[in-house]
């Protein structure tokens, strides 16, 4: 069985999505779809200048998993301006939050993507863990069953 993909962080959100060559009818007009983390792979090294392993440990990604993906972000863009076709920036697998967890079991601490619904431990499989980073990524009304912060803002109502 395959292992799960892990979400790749992201700190940059582009305002502009949708990238079309002049002059190309919009009904003739083929699309490339390029993932968010592909984005932030490109602004990372090509813009930020930061060496592989500082993108990848950035990303949350091995430096291999990091590779891949600039390469495929690269390909799609030279494929895009070479071919004259339109470039869509959506979806992918990532998060914009790494929260750092401990098991309340086994007291094993993890990062895992804050979005994630359901929070595991991955040494004993327990669901009783709590967020570490409380502030940085859960947010003052956290309801979330892992938060710690749930427990204090329920105390003040």
């Amino acid at each position: 069985m395959a292992r799960p993909m892990k979400p790749r962080k992201i700190a940059f959100m582009p305002e502009n999505r949708y990238f079309i060559p002049v002059g190309k009818p919009k009904c003739h007009l083929e699309e490339i779809q390029l993932k968010l983390e592909e984005v932030e792979a490109m602004r990372l090294k090509d813009i930020e200048k930061l060496s592989q392993e500082e993108c990848a440990e950035k990303m949350h990604v091995s430096r291999q998993t990091f590779q891949l993906i600039i390469d495929k972000a690269r390909k799609k863009v030279a494929e895009a301006l070479t071919e004259g076709k339109a470039i869509n920036i959506q979806g992918g697998n990532y998060t914009l939050n790494i929260c750092k967890y401990q098991c309340k079991n086994c007291d094993h601490e993890f990062n895992e993507a804050y979005e994630k619904e359901v929070h595991v431990c991955p040494v004993c499989n327990s669901e009783e863990v709590v967020c570490m980073d409380k502030g940085r990524c859960c947010m003052k009304a956290c309801r979330r069953p892992w938060c710690e912060n749930k427990e204090m803002n329920q105390q003040k109502k």
